[in-house]
């Protein structure tokens, strides 16, 4: 692939930390992707471009952020990340981790001694998956073959059946860390401090740091991309060549990046990753701890968050229905001139009265989505979502249903079910709902509500699965909540034990 030219402007400079000196870009546009960037500026070429779209995770790279005043590691993706999205952060390649003298890291000798590695294309992804869980379990100490499994699910491999490699995920603990090979914290979060972003009102790459400024460049520049982790709009980039001028980017503003706890209910930032978001979800209700794993591979969860998903509106974005039966609702935000300078304006809305039609919704050009108010549990409350897919890891979802009913002394006082991939937004199943309230909580009550629940929607057939398939596994699902609620476990794929030879 040919580099993109450009006209040599200064707002347009790239600055990370690598290998302990900071790396400067010039002439970075403000829609290229990392991978480009690492592969035709720097020639880093062990990263690899796979599949182009977040699937393969050839082209996994690790960033390093200051969060709280300590240095945070994760995997992403590079070939979806824009470029400008990683200014002022430290990014570890593949060619970044073994020491000066050559000596492997732990990450690369497991490979190597498990044989984890046969063709060597996917290797490069698969050791800086295995270098970011390095970092966050303390030098791979402690690592599970579940951790493992959960940790690489964005890494696929063709040739070696992945024992090999989850068996390096377990044994790099054990292996000496190389004199270099130590990631220095201390230095590397003063020279990210060093790197501060540099405000700018017209640049192409905006990524304002505090929320009055993000709304007001929203404000200058209403056509301007918005992107909140790139891991939708950086495959508009890589699968659909689209080109985008100027981006207003908003995962750098400090108040989104919070999780806020209040007395009813929580307060997700629309900068909060996917990790971080549902972490917070799965504090109050353990048992979507599977589904927050299955949502996508840890790379796509390190770099998405959920205010780009559920703003996105994707019919099979699996967030929105979890969200809808959990009674979710979002805040837009604008910010409104007036003589004496102007104000932050906001509005309140459910999350389901979000959408119009098709990836639209009701947001007015100059707004943003800030955040998404979940309430907490009730007591009572039995709540679960399914996620149905082709691939049971990383993949995106045919079907996702979600449940949330309240239910006392054997009655369902009320029921809240959100379901994606059966219509053209994500969806509430009001009528099923109204089949369930008030009523019984029975076989008979939940035959009828099934029923009810596969004439509701009348899905599409495409590649992931027909019409009738959707409409037939809707029901299905309602019966496995009942099921599951009467005790049953086996009749879940979720539930089943690996089981060593």
């Amino acid at each position: 692939m040919l580099p993109r030219m450009n006209a040599p402007t200064p707002e347009k400079t790239l600055r990370f930390w690598q290998r302990g000196q900071t790396v400067t870009v010039p002439d970075v546009a403000p829609d290229r992707t990392l991978l480009e960037v690492l592969r035709e500026d720097l020639h880093l070429c062990a990263t690899k471009e796979g599949c182009g779209e977040g699937d393969c995770g050839a082209c996994t790279v690790v960033l390093g952020e200051v969060v709280d005043g300590k240095l945070t590691h994760k995997a992403i993706n590079s070939c979806i990340r824009l470029a400008h999205s990683v200014d002022g952060m430290a990014v570890y390649t593949a060619e970044d981790i073994a020491s000066p003298s050559g000596e492997p890291h732990p990450a690369q000798e497991a490979m190597v001694r498990c044989h984890g590695s046969q063709c060597g294309f996917c290797t490069p992804g698969f050791v800086m998956s295995l270098f970011g869980m390095y970092q966050n379990t303390g030098g791979g100490q402690g690592i599970t073959r579940e951790r493992a499994q959960v940790d690489l699910s964005g890494n696929l491999c063709r040739c070696t059946g992945y024992r090999p490699i989850l068996d390096a995920a377990q044994q790099m603990g054990s292996l000496p860390l190389p004199s270099g090979c130590e990631v220095d914290e201390r230095a590397t979060v003063a020279a990210l401090k060093a790197l501060k972003a540099r405000p700018a009102d017209d640049a192409p790459y905006l990524r304002p740091t505090r929320l009055v400024d993000l709304l007001r460049a929203r404000a200058k520049h209403p056509k301007a991309q918005l992107v909140a982790g790139c891991t939708d709009v950086g495959l508009w980039v890589t699968k659909m060549h689209k080109r985008f001028p100027q981006v207003l980017d908003l995962t750098a503003t400090r108040e989104l990046r919070r999780v806020e706890r209040y007395r009813h209910h929580i307060a997700i930032g629309a900068a909060v990753t996917l990790t971080d978001a549902f972490a917070a979800l799965v504090q109050d209700r353990p048992q979507l701890q599977r589904f927050s794993e299955r949502f996508a591979g840890l790379p796509v969860r390190n770099s998405g968050t959920l205010g780009g998903n559920v703003a996105n509106g994707s019919p099979i974005g699996d967030s929105m229905p979890l969200l809808i039966a959990l009674g979710a609702s979002v805040v837009l935000m604008r910010w409104k001139a007036s003589p004496s300078g102007g104000e932050i304006a906001h509005r309140e809305l459910r999350l389901e009265d979000l959408y119009t039609g098709y990836r639209t919704n009701v947001m007015r050009p100059d707004e943003i989505l800030a955040w998404i108010k979940v309430p907490l549990p009730m007591a009572g409350e039995r709540s679960t979502v399914y996620k149905i897919s082709k691939r049971f890891d990383d993949d995106i979802s045919a079907v996702c249903l979600a449940l949330n009913l309240h239910i006392d002394n054997g009655t369902v006082r009320s029921a809240s079910i959100g379901a994606g991939g059966v219509a053209a937004t994500p969806v509430r199943a009001r009528q099923t709902e109204a089949a369930l309230a008030g009523q019984p909580w029975t076989e008979d009550t939940v035959m009828h509500a099934m029923e009810t629940l596969r004439a509701e929607f009348q899905p599409i057939s495409d590649m992931r699965a027909s019409a009738s398939y959707r409409q037939t596994v809707l029901g299905n699902l309602l019966r496995r909540f009942w099921l599951e609620s009467q005790g049953r476990t086996g009749i879940n794929l979720e539930n089943l034990q690996e089981v060593s030879a």
